[in-house]
């Protein structure tokens, strides 16, 4: 890849051009994963900021990490007998063993694919 450069100043600036971005919204998972690049992956990050691979990276992450929780949430639930039943005769009780294995199953996400 050869590049051009321009002056701005004293110093030569390359003149990147970025390619059209991948349609899509960068959500929570995007956005995690994008956090732990910048913050622990600097030289990933910054090579696929440069090379216009980030957004497609991102949206890629993410629709795994949903489609993963997903799965897990309903494996869990089954397994552990939360469906529609208990949420009849005790919705509280419902609810509380829902969010508990919402939040097993993105540890398990995060640790499977947004720190990986």
């Amino acid at each position: 890849m050869e590049l051009e450069y321009r002056q701005e100043g004293d110093y030569l600036v390359p003149d990147i051009e970025m390619d059209a971005q991948p349609e899509g919204e960068i959500r929570k998972y995007g956005l995690l994963r994008k956090n732990y690049l910048e913050e622990n992956k600097g030289g990933i990050f910054t090579a696929m900021v440069l090379s216009n691979r980030l957004a497609g990276h991102l949206l890629m992450v993410q629709e795994q990490a949903e489609e993963r929780m997903d799965i897990l949430i309903k494996q869990m639930a089954e397994a552990e007998g939360v469906d529609g039943t208990l949420e009849a005769e005790d919705q509280m009780l419902w609810v509380q063993k829902m969010e508990n294995i919402r939040q097993r199953a993105e540890e398990i996400v995060l640790e499977e694919i947004i720190y990986s």
